[in-house]
Parts: structure tokens; sequence; C-alpha cells
């Protein structure tokens, strides 16, 4: 079986078995041939219907896990050593968290100087890492924080190291680009303008493109909600309204609190700029001529 775990049978039809391997349901004959595709007897059959609803299922959880782990991350919502060693046990949990960089979670924030990829999780012993420094260690009782690529320093070496160690992240962490704030106002106030006026021949491109990025879009304008140390911001980008089949240019990156306050970049928190200037990123990235 090349080192895959054999799945687990089901009898079906006449004379066959059916199990879920690999993403598919799969199909061996009386003898335990594997055969290459599904015999057309057992299209309908209930077993096979049942399997594909649970392919379903599970695909949706894995989704779902991702998207609540990447919202830990983005948020840096703190997760309890009980919450950590519950979802383990769960494989798609497992597979979202495994080799991801987390740390001690504490007052002031996630304490970086302990920092490492999680590699085992013990209900007592806490998150097990190998540190950033190569040695493994248990990290004790928790909260534990998966911190934003901005807050890492020093990234292209820790993508070296986790190239390394064979590091695979189901939630991109390391490989997610992040976007440091200027120092200087002039530099941030031009950044804030420095992705807008991206063309789309069609209006309704600009909205279908942020839409499947995850982006809510209402009135004409793209926006994402990033909670940092409590206080919500919304970033925004302005796409165009009327005709859906009429040209648009977007307008610069804003921000604004949840009263609907304008906020400068200056206020915002380092997450907050990253991933609304990685909201205005993607939008221009996607303007009419280019691809991806």
């Amino acid at each position: 079986m090349n080192g895959e775990t054999e799945p687990g049978w089901l009898p079906a039809g006449t004379g066959y078995q059916v199990a879920l391997h690999g993403g598919r349901v799969v199909a061996r004959n009386a003898s335990g041939a594997r055969l290459k595709s599904l015999p057309a007897a057992l299209k309908d059959d209930p077993v096979v219907l049942d399997l594909r609803q649970l392919r379903e299922w599970l695909a949706r959880h894995e989704a779902e896990c991702l998207a609540e782990v990447e919202r830990w991350m983005v948020r840096g919502l703190p997760v309890t050593a009980a919450v950590l060693a519950r979802v383990w046990a769960d494989e798609a949990w497992r597979a979202a968290l495994r080799d991801l960089i987390v740390a001690p979670c504490g007052e002031h924030g996630p304490d970086l100087g302990r920092a490492g990829f999680l590699r085992e999780v013990d209900a007592v012993r806490g998150a097990g890492v190998v540190g950033l420094d190569g040695e493994s260690a248990w990290l004790g009782p928790g909260p534990y924080a998966v911190p934003h690529p901005v807050l890492l320093d020093e990234l292209d070496e820790l993508r070296e190291f986790a190239a390394e160690l064979d590091v695979r992240q189901g939630v991109a962490q390391l490989f997610r680009e992040p976007y440091r704030r200027p120092a200087e106002p002039a530099e941030q106030a031009a950044l804030l303008h420095g992705y807008a006026t991206a063309h789309y021949s069609q209006l309704r491109h600009a909205t279908s493109r942020a839409i499947a990025l995850g982006y809510a879009v209402r009135g004409g304008v793209a926006r994402c909600r990033i909670v940092e140390q409590g206080r919500a911001i919304d970033a925004s980008v302005w796409l165009g309204e009327g005709d859906p089949g009429a040209e648009s240019w977007t307008g610069p990156l804003h921000f604004a609190d949840a009263s609907g306050r304008a906020v400068s970049g200056a206020e915002v928190g380092p997450i907050t700029w990253s991933e609304g200037v990685r909201l205005a990123a993607a939008l221009h990235t996607g303007r009419t001529g280019t691809s991806e």
C-alpha cells in the first residue's frame, strides 16, 4: 500500500466492497482487487451515497477548522490548553494546527521568546513544540496564541528553518505575506493610496474577486473586520456601484472603528494594518490585464 493506511471497507451491491479513501469513494471486487473506477452498478447504492455525503461533510469540516484557526491568528485570540487538547484528537483540527508557530499568551500578548512549531498536545503538559532554537519543549498550561506573521521577526530565516524541519502548515502563517507599517506618516499615507485606481473592466469582476477572497461586500465596498487586542477595526476599499457590467476603479484603503469613525493608519495595530493592506493589495492584483 506504499505506506498508505488501509481504508475501512463496507459491503455494497453484490460481491463488492467500498470505502472512502483519498477523498473519493473506491471499490474492490469479491477477490479483494482494487478497481480503477467505481462500477456503474454501485452508482446509486445506498452505502455509496452515504459515503459521498460523508465526504462532503468532511470537506466542510476541514474547511471550517482551517477558517477557525486562521481566525485565531488574525484576531490574536488566545486558546486554552483544554480546548487545544480537545480538538487535537480530531484529524481535521490536527491538520489545521500542526506545525503552526504557537506561543504562550500573556497579559501583553504572545511570549515570542518561547514560541515554537506545534508538534504535540498533552492535556497536562500543554503544547509540545520544536522551539525556534531547534529544541523540543512543553509550553505548560497555556493559554496560547497563534502569532500573526507580522509579529514574527526574521521571517525569512524562520521559513528556511521550517523547510529544514519539513514543516507543512495547513493554515498559511509563515507564508502569509505580512505588510509592515512604515514609520513615517507620509509613507503610511502613500501606502493607503498606493493600491487605489485598480481598473476592472466590469464591476462584477471586482465584486466577485473580493467575495472569492472571503471579504464582505456591501454598498459597493469590500471590507474586513480585524479585532486586535479587543478593538474592532474595519478595513475597507471602494469597488464601485451601479451597473455590474460597467467599468470600475478601486478606491484607497480606509480604516474605521465599529461606530464608523475614520481611524488613521498610525492609530491601528500592526495586525490590523497588515490585514487591511492585504485586502487592498489583493484587489489591486486582480485588476484588468493581470493574472496570478
